[in-house]
C-alpha cells in the first residue's frame, strides 16, 4: 500500500498533533534502541512514514549528535523533495533525563539548535528539557511506567505520553495496557503512545481502539537491516518466544526486559538473578567482569515470537501498513 493513501479513520480517534498530520503511513513512533538505532535506521523508518527516533547517547563521541541531526534532516528533506506527495515522517531524539547522563545539557543544546520536532525523554522527570523544546515549538513525550509518573510528566507540561507496558522490550513497566491506558484517560486527553510487544498491523490498530493514539513498536526494528544490531543478536530474536525474556533490574538499576541466552552467554543464570543498583544506572559485576546492559546482554520484549526475519525497515513497516488496513477492513464488514 501506498504511503501517499491516508490511515483508515478510527472511532473516536483524536486529531494527531499537528506535525504528524498527512505525514504518517501508519500512527506509529519507533522507539529508540540504545546502540541499534542510528541515522540509516531513523531515515529508513521516517521515509517509510513512521516516526524514526534514537538515543542521543547512541552519538559518540558528543560530537557526533551535530553530525547525526544534519544528515537526518539533509536526507529527509531530498526526499520530500524528490516525492512531495510521500508520508515522510519527522524524526525524533531520545533525552536519558538521569542524574547518571552528563551530556544531557550538551545534548538539550544540540537538539535546540536543530530544532528537533519531537524530543522523547526518559529515566525521571523532563523538567530541565521541557522549557528548551517548547522554547521553539517542539514537542516532549514522556515514557511512563505508572499512573504516578504519568501525573508528574502531565504537571511538568510535557505534550504526549508512552506509556510502556508489560512485554516491552527495553525498560520496561508490568502494568496491562487495557488498565493503563483507561486509567490514563481519565485525567489527560493529549497523545498517548502504547508500547508492548507491538510486532502486527492488527496490534497497532487494536492500541487506537483501546484509547490510545499511536503505537510505540521497538523490538520489532532489532531485525531491520539498517539497525546496529550484532547478527548473532538479530538471530537470537529470531529464534526467541515471549517465554525466553526475564525480566530483571540487575544490569542497569532499572528494571529491564532482556533474552534469556543472551544472560546464559554472559555466564549467568537468567532463574538466579539478584537484584541490582536502583541508585545509579550502573553494570553488573560477574567475577571480574563487567556485565552490561545492552553490550553483552541483549534487550527485547515479548513480541519476539512473532518477528519473523531479518529484513529492510521499509519493508517491515510496510507490512504492519497492510495487516492495519486489513484489520480495520475487517472491523468494518463485521
Amino acid at each position: 500500500m501506498s504511503a501517499t493513501n491516508p490511515l483508515p479513520a478510527t472511532s473516536g480517534a483524536r486529531a494527531l498533533p499537528e506535525i504528524l498530520q498527512g505525514r504518517l503511513s501508519l500512527p506509529a513512533v519507533a522507539a529508540p534502541m540504545f546502540i541499534l538505532s542510528g541515522p540509516e535506521l531513523v531515515i529508513a523508518q521516517c521515509k517509510a512514514g513512521i516516526v524514526g527516533s534514537f538515543p542521543a547517547l547512541n552519538a559518540r563521541p558528543q560530537t557526533e549528535l551535530t553530525k547525526w541531526l544534519t544528515r537526518i534532516e539533509t536526507e529527509l528533506e531530498q526526499a520530500r523533495r524528490d516525492d512531495p506527495q510521500a508520508r515522510i515522517a519527522p524524526y525524533a531524539v531520545n533525552l536519558i533525563c538521569h542524574r547518571s547522563n552528563e551530556r544531557l545539557d550538551h545534548d538539550i543544546g544540540v537538539c535546540v539548535a536543530h530544532r528537533v520536532p519531537i524530543v522523547i525523554t526518559s529515566l525521571s522527570a523532563p523538567e530541565r528539557v521541557i522549557p528548551h523544546v517548547h522554547g521553539y515549538g517542539g514537542l516532549v513525550f514522556h515514557d511512563v511506567i505508572s499512573t504516578r509518573h504519568a501525573r508528574k510528566a502531565i504537571a511538568a507540561g510535557v505534550d504526549g505520553l508512552i506509556l510502556v507496558c508489560a512485554g516491552a522490550g527495553g525498560h520496561a513497566g508490568t502494568l496491562n495496557p487495557f488498565a493503563f491506558v483507561s486509567e490514563i484517560r481519565q485525567f489527560f486527553d493529549g497523545p498517548i503512545l502504547l508500547s508492548g510487544a507491538i510486532t502486527h498491523g492488527r496490534h497497532v490498530l487494536a492500541a487506537r481502539s483501546l484509547g490510545a493514539d499511536m503505537a510505540y513498536i521497538g523490538s520489532y526494528f532489532i531485525t531491520a537491516q539498517e539497525a546496529n544490531a550484532d547478527p548473532a543478536y538479530q538471530q537470537m530474536v529470531l529464534d526467541s518466544s515471549a517465554s525466553d525474556i526475564v525480566y530483571t533490574n540487575l544490569f542497569s538499576g532499572v528494571h529491564a526486559n532482556y533474552l534469556s541466552e543472551s544472560i546464559r552467554s554472559a555466564g549467568l543464570d537468567p532463574a538466579e538473578l539478584p537484584d541490582g543498583d536502583k541508585s545509579r544506572l550502573k553494570v553488573a559485576e560477574h567475577g571480574t567482569k563487567q556485565v552490561k546492559a545492552w553490550r553483552d546482554v541483549w534487550s527485547a520484549g515479548h513480541g519476539v515470537g512473532s518477528i519473523v526475519e531479518n529484513a529492510p525497515a521499509s519493508m517491515l513497516i510496510n507490512r504492519l501498513v497492510e495487516q492495519y488496513r486489513q484489520a480495520a477492513q475487517e472491523i468494518a464488514i463485521e
